[in-house]
Parts: C-alpha cells; sequence; structure tokens
C-alpha cells in the first residue's frame, strides 16, 4: 500500500509560478511510475505529466509544455511538478498518482490532491 500526499497548492496571479509536491508512504518509491494529473470544475480528469521510476522518462502534456517541469527525488519518496507562467485555465485541484507499471493507463494509487488557482 502506497499512500501520497499532495502539498504545494495555492492562489496566484497569471504568469506567476507554483511548484506542487507529492510525499509518497513506503520503501519501494523508486520502483513507481509518478504522475500528476487535474481536474478543473466541471472538466474531466487530464494527465499533465508523468517520471518513470529512475526520473529518466517523462511526459508532459501539450497544455503545460514549455512551462512545467517534472521531477522526482527518490531519497525523499517525492515528486514535484513545477509551473511556470501559470494561466487561469491551470486552475484545478492537482492530484498525484502513483503505478506500479512502467507504461499504460492504470494507476494504482492516488492522493487527494491540492487545489492550485490562478487569477487574472
Amino acid at each position: 500500500q502506497v499512500q501520497l500526499v499532495e502539498s504545494g497548492g495555492g492562489l496566484v496571479q497569471a504568469g506567476g509560478s507554483l511548484r506542487v509536491s507529492c510525499v509518497a508512504s513506503g520503501r519501494t518509491f523508486s520502483s513507481y511510475r509518478m504522475g500528476w494529473f487535474r481536474q478543473a470544475p466541471g472538466k474531466e480528469r487530464e494527465s499533465v505529466a508523468s517520471i518513470s521510476g529512475n526520473g529518466i522518462v517523462k511526459y508532459l502534456a501539450n497544455s503545460v509544455k514549455g512551462r512545467s517541469t517534472i521531477s522526482r527525488d527518490n531519497a525523499k519518496n517525492t515528486v514535484y511538478l513545477q509551473m511556470n507562467n501559470l494561466r487561469p485555465d491551470d486552475t484545478a485541484v492537482y492530484y498525484c498518482a502513483a503505478a506500479s507499471t512502467p507504461l499504460g493507463g492504470r494507476w494504482d494509487y492516488w492522493g487527494q490532491g491540492t487545489q492550485v488557482t490562478v487569477s487574472s
């Protein structure tokens, strides 16, 4: 069992930056692919970014590419999403997730989410 706890959300003005973090419990963090998702009010949840267990393979959605980076520190059991040049349409609840498989759409564990609000 893996527990995920996100933090770092908040209110930021458009053009600003924010880094959200997700700390995982357990001793096998490096074996999990980690991902960030977001869900805005009235919209479906969308994948934002993912990173392989060793941190080498990364994915960023087109909506955040060029403005965001995903990284992880396996020694700290933590995955980060750095978001720059934020826009109002980045407003959403951001969730981190962990997958035991290196590929595919199945995610085994989810955090409770952290709210990111971007004001115009």
